[in-house]
């Protein structure tokens, strides 16, 4: 049993909003879209219940006058939910069509050209830090490395594009002092984690609200390592967003002065 509906509104003229929304109870593993079976579900003779729902917008470029063909864009993102966790694709298209023939008998074709792109949750991990408890990985403690010195250490940042040009040069000049061969880009959060399992040596970035870095503090200060700013004092409400993270402590000093 599915269903698929979907609601168009013009905002502007030549453009519009798309909402939609799908669903199917059954085995999703054989009835949903390829796209979708892994997200919706698995392959078993289970039924179970999921959708999507999917939020999009489209632009007209021609409107088939003359030679050129109808063409608009579309892009959309969707949430597919069902046995298991969520996940998350993204796609744009390119839409044409072209009438042939005489008028009182066209004949037309349609070409859509596009792309889809999925983010997938991990599943199965989850890092979790208590009062007056030692930070755990599903339940088993989770521990950073010893590093014995700078030269040895594995950096990770999100991106060198949240570093303004004075930062990035700070930034580099660390990297510099690592094991910068090893250099992790890429990976938001999900880097303070790596370093509280030990994967991991050192964080640095800049740039952050204090949504962003309050809740990565206790989870790696119990797994072993320290948090700071830049100069090496302790993260606070009021700071200016440069977050410097080690698994060993004994190194916070040494990436204080790489960065100065």
């Amino acid at each position: 049993t599915a269903f698929d509906t979907e609601l168009q509104v013009g905002v502007a003229p030549r453009q519009d909003i798309r909402i939609g929304q799908q669903g199917a109870y059954g085995n999703l593993g054989l009835r949903g879209r390829p796209a979708t079976l892994e997200a919706m579900g698995s392959s078993t003779d289970v039924p179970a219940a999921g959708g999507a729902t999917r939020l999009g917008a489209l632009v007209q470029v021609t409107d088939g006058a003359g030679s050129l063909p109808a063409t608009a864009i579309l892009g959309r993102v969707r949430t597919i939910y069902g046995r298991d966790l969520p996940a998350y694709e993204g796609e744009i298209f390119a839409l044409m069509g072209y009438t042939l023939g005489p008028a009182n008998r066209p004949i037309g074709f349609n070409l859509n050209v596009g792309a889809t792109s999925r983010f997938h949750p991990i599943r199965g991990e989850r890092w979790v830090r208590g009062a007056g408890r030692p930070t755990t990985l599903n339940g088993v403690k989770a521990r950073t490395r010893a590093c014995r010195d700078l030269s040895d250490a594995a950096i990770a940042t999100t991106g060198p594009h949240y570093f303004d040009d004075h930062d990035g040069a700070h930034f580099m000049a660390l990297a510099a002092k690592t094991d910068h061969k090893r250099m992790v880009m890429g990976g938001d959060c999900y880097n303070y984690a790596m370093l509280a399992s030990g994967h991991l040596d050192v964080v640095c970035e800049a740039n952050l609200k204090l949504y962003d870095w309050a809740a990565l503090v206790p989870v790696v200060e119990g797994a072993g390592g320290t948090m700071a700013d830049w100069n090496g004092d302790p993260l606070h409400a009021g700071s200016d967003g440069h977050v410097l993270a080690l698994g060993d402590p004994a190194r916070l000093e040494d990436a204080v002065l790489a960065l100065a």
